[in-house]
């Protein structure tokens, strides 16, 4: 699949802040498509070994509602970004297009392990993404970035708004009955309400909907191969 080519990755601090910036006034929070047309989606995630600069990238695709691996590729590469909260996608951004680009066909919306617009300036990996994939995104975080939440009810399905000064970005969303939230936030082309029912929509009895769950265990299976694989 073909992916934009929206600004250089080669950045120092103040030159990614200034994109983000920038890049957030072009995010869409409206649907990109109808729930019910949704036919694929796709997760992605990153893998790395720690103090290692060889990042591995990995895209699943899986048909929906079926939730069945439908295609998936990968890519590593080195990464010079240092870790930096709130410039994540500056770090994870260069490999995981590099995957999607090896895509026969792209999917019809995206998760993220990370945040969409619950980031600080508004423009986290999902939305950053998002923007250069053209495609509906969601973010589908473990833990908060920002923002504050009511407390969550124990039972699947139940959320609450997270909100910045009063301006929601996000919500807290019990994927999985007594097991901690995640924090899903929409990325692009995307509202909130879409965001959270198509996160509910592709769990699988995890707390982690099945794209990125399928992401994750592959982009992680696939760095122990190749580091351990005999030279």
């Amino acid at each position: 699949m073909k992916t934009r080519d929206l600004h250089d990755w080669n950045v120092n601090y103040s030159d990614a802040v200034r994109l983000q910036e920038k890049m957030r006034k072009k995010i869409l929070l409206r649907d990109g498509r109808r729930l019910q047309d949704i036919r694929s989606v796709a997760g992605a995630d990153i893998s790395y070994a720690r103090g290692s600069d060889l990042f591995y990238a990995a895209v699943v695709v899986l048909s929906f509602p079926e939730m069945d691996v439908l295609s998936h590729a990968w890519h590593c590469s080195h990464v010079r970004f240092p870790y930096i909260p709130g410039l994540l996608s500056f770090r994870e951004g260069p490999p995981l297009l590099a995957a999607f680009a090896k895509l026969a066909v792209p999917p019809d919306v995206v998760f993220f392990d990370g945040q969409g617009t619950a980031h600080p300036r508004g423009l986290g990996l999902a939305s950053h993404l998002g923007l250069f994939l053209g495609l509906p995104s969601i973010g589908c975080a473990k833990t908060r970035l920002v923002g504050t939440h009511a407390p969550v009810g124990e039972k699947t399905g139940d959320a609450s708004p997270l909100a910045i000064e009063g301006r929601v970005v996000g919500a807290a969303l019990r994927t999985k009955e007594r097991v901690k939230p995640v924090f899903v936030s929409p990325g692009h082309r995307i509202s909130l309400e879409t965001a959270v029912a198509l996160s509910l929509a592709c769990g699988r009895g995890y707390r982690i909907p099945e794209p990125v769950r399928q992401a994750h265990l592959l982009v992680n299976r696939i760095r122990i191969e190749k580091t351990y694989a005999p030279s």
